[in-house]
């Protein structure tokens, strides 16, 4: 059964932007926690634009090989629902955060020869996955896509793993439909919401509605 896509839009980096990403009908609205990256956030203030704005829908934490420590500073200031991981976090790593946070924890898994093969060693581990594009030097939010007639694969391993499978990499107003046809479960954008690193209403506007009218396809 086709039901509608779960959406995440991440990368919010001020009160602007979490006020925009919480007026849609986005699932999920994502915050970068890794120091040195562009769209870092520090987790005080993200908690101030959530008790301001109070958004409905559930809020992802992108972190890459976290300590315990840095997970739970975040944890003091923000009531996260997810854990993202974009790092090379082994299987006891992933399980020692999950006993701490008491969080589901997505896996990052890059576009590779090798992938599929990855994703089996999370099994029965992992809660979900982002499949991102591989960009050498950078860990995500790179606005580059990958070979989207592949899509069908990763969501194959994942509903056999009865978890989520969220695509990102490159997700535009521009080519959104096109990837919703090859039925993702879910999307994760970033730099395709965005105009002079500021989240663009338009942009999300745009996005939702071509998510909507696939899922009114299928109902």
């Amino acid at each position: 059964m086709i039901r509608e896509p779960l959406v995440k839009l991440c990368g919010n980096r001020s009160a602007s932007d979490v006020e925009k990403s919480a007026s849609s009908n986005a699932t999920h609205l994502g915050f970068i926690f890794v120091k040195k990256t562009k769209r870092y956030v520090r987790p005080e203030r993200v908690g101030q634009w959530v008790r301001r704005t109070k958004p409905k829908q559930k809020l992802v934490g992108v972190f890459v090989d976290p300590t315990i420590e840095q997970l739970e500073e975040v944890l003091s200031f923000v009531s996260l629902d997810v854990i993202q991981l974009h790092g090379s976090e082994t299987v006891s790593k992933i399980l020692q955060i999950k006993e701490a946070v008491g969080l589901p924890v997505w896996k990052v898994v890059h576009h590779r020869d090798g992938a599929l093969e990855q994703m089996e060693i999370y099994k029965g581990v992992a809660d979900g996955y982002v499949i991102d594009s591989k960009v050498e030097g950078a860990y995500g939010g790179t606005g580059v896509s990958f070979d989207w007639s592949t899509v069908e694969d990763y969501v194959r391993v994942a509903n056999e793993q009865n978890v989520s499978c969220l695509i990102a990499g490159g997700i535009t107003p521009e080519n959104v439909s096109q990837l919703l046809g090859q039925h993702p479960e879910g999307i994760d954008i970033s730099s395709g919401i965005e105009t002079n690193e500021q989240n663009d209403l338009y942009k999300i506007q745009a996005i939702m509605k071509e998510v909507d009218r696939h899922a009114a396809s299928f109902s």
